[in-house]
């Protein structure tokens, strides 16, 4: 037999309430709930692929683009090197140019400085000459010496014209 007691009887309401949840359908309401929770955490995660392969995609965009602008830099460093050597080494030939002008005019300088100085020191030595000559000769020419000269001169004269 059946004995009620305190046990018995929380077992029975036990029951009464598990049949109470049943007949309100509280199982089917929880299920749907979790199912809906569970969706939600679906959505939630496809989301979260979503926006994580965006982000990736995005990440994939602006290193191409940091490689392109560094690859760009580079070349802009290699140009404006190349720039530099060709300017230098420009300048270089200019100014060997220019010192080789002035090098050449230096000597045509130095040229004509020597040439002056060797007409004036001939016309300095020509001018002493003939005064030297012209004291001995006035020293030395008597005029009977002087006729005799001019006699001769003019003899030879009429032989190379004769």
């Amino acid at each position: 037999m059946i004995t009620v007691d305190a046990t018995f009887i929380a077992f029975v309401a036990l029951i009464l309430f598990a049949a109470l949840l049943v007949w309100l359908k509280v199982p089917a309401q929880i299920g749907v709930m979790l199912d809906q929770r569970s969706a939600a955490i679906a959505k939630e995660l496809a989301d979260a692929k979503k926006l994580r392969e965006e982000a990736a995609a995005l990440l994939a965009e602006y290193q191409a683009k940091k490689a392109a602008a560094e690859r760009q830099a580079q070349d802009i460093v290699i140009q404006a090197r190349a720039q530099a050597a060709a300017m230098a080494a420009e300048t270089r030939m200019q100014m060997a140019e220019a010192l080789k002008r002035r090098e050449k005019e230096a000597e045509d300088k130095i040229a004509r400085a020597e040439a002056s100085a060797l007409a004036e020191v001939r016309a300095a030595a020509a001018d002493a000459a003939m005064a030297a000559a012209e004291q001995i000769l006035r020293k030395e020419l008597t005029a009977a010496k002087q006729a005799d000269l001019v006699t001769k001169g003019a003899a030879e004269l009429a032989k190379k014209f004769a």
